[in-house]
């Protein structure tokens, strides 16, 4: 059972991607569990966590589109969107983090600046750079 559960793990890895949003209090890690080329992930994992205390949590949501004019095909993707209960979470794709309480009051907003994970190891940069000497008269 074990090493079903891992292997499955293993190959959701391969499909999975990660994305951080990075706001003035908190670090947000959101990773896509769905295969490539899916438009409407039902499989989004969230971590967020407080640059003040260190909290953090974790929820299950989704990819969030606005719908085309028949009402049923997703159209523009939006960002995604998580529940804890009666709060939701809403990660717009322009970087800005909203929370949202039970009464449907905004108790927490705010913008931040996306990093793309891709699962790549970042390029490191070229220091090999030369600068030209300039000749004196």
């Amino acid at each position: 059972m074990k090493l079903m559960l891992f292997l499955l793990l293993l190959v959701l890895s391969a499909f999975s991607s990660a994305q951080q949003l990075d706001t003035p209090n908190y670090k947000v890690e959101i990773k896509e569990l769905c295969p490539e080329g899916e438009v409407q992930c039902q499989q989004v994992l969230y971590k967020g966590t407080s640059k003040v205390s260190g909290a953090s949590i974790e929820l299950k949501g989704t990819a969030w589109h606005s719908l085309c004019a028949d009402g049923v095909t997703p159209c523009r993707f939006l960002g995604y969107q998580f529940k804890n209960g009666r709060i939701r979470y809403l990660v717009h794709e322009s970087g800005l983090l909203q929370v949202i309480g039970s009464s449907g009051k905004v108790v927490l907003e705010e913008q931040g600046v996306w990093d793309y994970q891709q699962g790549s190891q970042k390029e490191e940069p070229d220091h090999s750079t030369k600068t030209e000497v300039e000749a004196k008269p």
